[in-house]
């Protein structure tokens, strides 16, 4: 194996479970071997909530003022967060919020910078920050606009399960009126580069749900399928996409369908989030993909009804953290391998005079 992800972990809304999924995660000495874990946060927040969890004793920490002066072997804190933001595990504060966007900044900061390589973003509370300066719906939005991406993806990933959407956070109300065949091809482009690049799929297969119930049941419940989401699928044929579609929502997950492709792409969020965390939650990772740098996050929320009680599960922040070190590796073996590809030439063989020979 070669040198170590050095891994930056926000700590999301300090009064949700986000402290005590990490270090249950990091509690496993075996993930120092994959990766140089930072997390950006409070070391004060984390030292109170560590206690709460007895089986975390054990876990060696170092407080560092830069990524750069990571140790390799232990769980590194940057005090990102002031001590001045109350903590009220539990509650949903302002100023959860606000420790949330700023550690969130800080590791996005160090990420442009390349002192890390990857990072794992704990949730916050959408409702919380939107009372904060903090102009965008969720990570996804922010991580597109900072890096500037064109269009980034939300992409919900398990080991036998892929789920995309189309719209992100955005009211039911709206949802028709935002998907267009141009938003739908951009994002089977983005899914289907993101399965080869950073899952290691060859020619993958992508499924397209329809929006309206039975999938418009063929222009009598709806005609999104036949005038955007099949012509948008035809379109990214012709690119050369193995794209499917459309498929009825619950026919498709309830017969098993989704086994049969390499992804999924959903019209909207709880299109395509109810089925994957109904099938996947403990293990679900949420993926942005289409940027240029590599961001996961666990698929569940602040849990404030869970928070300081020492029951929330860590295996979705696991999951995330090993899913970010395998992305990172993933991209690095694809772009070595189409680096420099040589060029294909055709050569015709040697031309040859016919000789007629005398009778």
């Amino acid at each position: 194996m070669g040198q170590k992800i050095v891994l930056g972990i926000t700590q999301g809304d300090s009064n949700g479970i986000g402290y005590e999924v990490i270090i249950k995660a990091l509690s496993d000495a075996r993930l120092l071997e994959m990766c140089v874990p930072i997390v950006y946060g409070s070391s004060r927040t984390f030292g109170m909530v560590k206690k709460l969890i007895p089986e975390t004793e054990q876990m060696n920490t170092n407080i560092v003022n830069s990524a750069r002066d990571a140790h390799s072997k232990r769980v590194n804190i940057i005090n990102a967060v002031p001590d001045s933001l109350a903590v009220e595990l539990g509650q949903p504060t302002v100023d959860g919020a606000k420790a949330a966007i700023i550690a969130l900044k800080a590791a996005v900061a160090d990420l442009k910078d390349g002192a890390i390589d990857a990072i794992v973003t704990a949730p916050f509370n959408k409702h919380t920050v939107a009372c904060t300066e903090f102009s965008f719906p969720g990570h996804t939005e922010y991580l597109i606009s900072e890096f500037g991406a064109k269009d980034g993806l939300m992409f919900l990933c398990s080991d036998d399960l892929k789920v995309g959407v189309v719209t992100n956070h955005l009211p039911l109300s709206q949802v028709s009126a935002s998907i267009t065949k141009d938003v739908i091809v951009s994002k089977l482009r983005l899914m289907n580069a993101s399965l080869m690049r950073d899952f290691g799929c060859v020619r993958p297969k992508i499924a397209v749900l329809g929006l309206n119930p039975h999938a418009g049941d063929a222009g009598s419940l709806g005609r999104e399928e036949i005038d955007v989401i099949i012509p948008a699928i035809e379109e990214a044929n012709k690119e050369n996409i193995l794209a499917f579609g459309t498929y009825s929502p619950d026919g498709f997950f309830s017969t098993n369908m989704q086994y049969k492709f390499d992804a999924v792409l959903a019209m909207y969020h709880d299109q395509g989030l109810i089925p994957f965390k109904a099938l996947a939650f403990d293990k679900g990772v949420n993926f942005t993909a289409g940027l240029p740098v590599v961001r996961t996050s666990p698929d569940h929320g602040t849990a404030f009804e869970l928070a300081g009680k020492g029951i929330a599960n860590p295996m979705p922040m696991i999951s995330s953290i090993y899913t970010a070190i395998d992305i990172c590796n993933n991209r690095a073996k694809y772009d070595e391998m189409t680096n420099n590809p040589l060029e294909i030439k055709h050569f015709e063989g040697p031309k040859y005079e016919r000789t007629i020979l005398p009778e």
